[in-house]
């Protein structure tokens, strides 16, 4: 997903993306863990997908604090 997508959505929206994706990565961890994983580009995907959010959440955090 794209930067300015995620910038263009709400507190609410990010929130529950983050945790889609923290479900998904833990069920990739655990079809990689088992042997089922099929596409493994797709764990990066995810990890490089929270970070965003992460990143984005903290940045509006400090610009609240301001």
């Amino acid at each position: 997903m794209k930067i300015a997508d995620l910038r263009a959505q709400s507190d609410d929206q990010l929130n529950e993306q983050l945790g889609q994706l923290k479900k998904e990565q833990f069920n990739l961890r655990f079809q990689a863990a088992t042997g089922q994983l099929s596409k493994a580009s797709r764990v990066r995907e995810v990890r490089r997908s929270i970070a965003q959010i992460q990143t984005l959440q903290s940045e509006r955090t400090r610009s609240a604090q301001a």
